[in-house]
């Protein structure tokens, strides 16, 4: 089965690692996770080896059960040794151990709580995306999208600082997909403001952008 992500997790945060790859597939982004996408009768260590070498990104699911997984820390390992590009996704409040911080104390963490998560896959698919090359294709019959506006670099860093201070690195990756839709400054913020997860936060992040918007904007 030909896939884009590997999906790594412990057996207790199953569900929420096949909800996730429900989330992942109906935006277009192929994933593969084990048992379901194990043939039957094959070589489980083989196969899942195989898997990690062929994908570009592995999402981590990353909690306290994962953190003392023998299993998740071979597989972050091997895509370590490969190359492969890691994002925990975090659904826990929790440190990495020091057998796994070794290896993922160079990637970007997405934190995944307080619920709903629904938000944070959201984040997640957005972030994939980007990371993937991919774009959302239009509706059938739907007219051409007009060409984004050039927006002033100086409001996009700043408009990104602003992002990240609630949701970290992948904020970059948000704003560039963001502005390849927005009519302007004030659509592109709004269209970020949507990823917070609390109202408040998000008329706080509204009003820091505008305070620093460029005056020609």
């Amino acid at each position: 089965m030909a896939h884009d992500v590997f999906v790594s997790y412990s057996q207790p945060d199953q569900a929420c690692a096949y909800e996730l790859v429900a989330r992942v597939e109906a935006q277009g982004i192929r994933c593969w996770i084990a048992p379901r996408d194990i043939a039957p009768s094959a070589d489980w260590a083989a196969e899942i080896i195989d898997a990690i070498y062929q994908s570009s990104t592995m999402v981590l699911v990353f909690s306290a059960s994962s953190n003392d997984s023998p299993q998740v820390r071979r597989e972050v390992e091997r895509a370590v040794h490969k190359n492969v590009s890691i994002l925990p996704f975090r659904i826990e409040n929790v440190r990495p151990a020091k057998s796994l911080e070794y290896f993922l104390s160079a990637q970007h963490w997405m934190d995944a709580f307080p619920p709903p998560r629904e938000p944070h896959y959201a984040r997640l698919c957005a972030y994939l995306k980007t990371q993937l090359g991919l774009q959302t294709l239009p509706a059938a019959g739907a007219p051409p999208a007009a060409s984004a506006p050039l927006f002033d670099p100086t409001d996009m860093r700043h408009i990104e600082r602003q992002l990240a201070g609630y949701i970290g690195p992948v904020a970059k990756h948000l704003v560039k997909q963001a502005a390849l839709r927005a009519a302007g400054v004030d659509d592109l913020v709004a269209r970020l403001a949507v990823e917070l997860d609390t109202e408040s936060q998000r008329r706080e992040f509204t009003r820091r952008c505008r305070s620093g918007k460029s005056p020609a904007a």
